[in-house]
């Protein structure tokens, strides 16, 4: 082989190479969701604490619970949405406000919040869905 012949060769190789090696100077970032003082809003809960199940109805803007209750502490509302109508699971009262995402059918809202002793609503935040009765108690104690 002639020289000439391998030289686009070897450059090609180098510039694969080089290409490969990354540039360096970026850096990865991780979203963070909004949250409170007292409380995540997107997620499971990262360990310890309680998880409760909700689900939306599938053709009436309601829960399949009215109520539901926890101990003091970590506390994680999981609402699942096998509506057509997009949904999600907020959390209010004591100092604590938050709000799980707004998920199609299919998918599940969670919200997480740190609570005391007390009486919580829980509720759909999609415009008119808590007004026409998509809410409900979580009674801490």
């Amino acid at each position: 082989m002639h020289i000439s012949a391998t030289r686009p060769l070897v450059l090609g190789l180098i510039v694969t190479a080089l290409a490969g090696c990354g540039g360096g100077g970026s850096k990865a970032t991780t979203p963070t969701p909004s949250a409170s003082a007292t409380a995540t809003t997107s997620g499971a809960a990262a360990g310890g604490g309680e998880k409760l199940a909700l689900q939306a109805d599938k053709s009436r803007l309601k829960f399949n619970k009215s109520a539901l209750s926890a101990k003091p502490g970590k506390v994680t509302i999981a609402m699942t949405n096998p509506s057509a109508l997009q949904h999600n699971v907020a959390i209010e009262g004591n100092g604590v406000t938050a709000q799980g995402k707004i998920v199609g059918q299919g998918a599940t809202s969670t919200v997480t919040a740190n609570v005391k002793a007390g009486t919580y609503t829980f509720f759909c935040s999609v415009d008119g869905h808590r007004q026409a009765g998509m809410e409900g108690t979580l009674t801490v104690k």
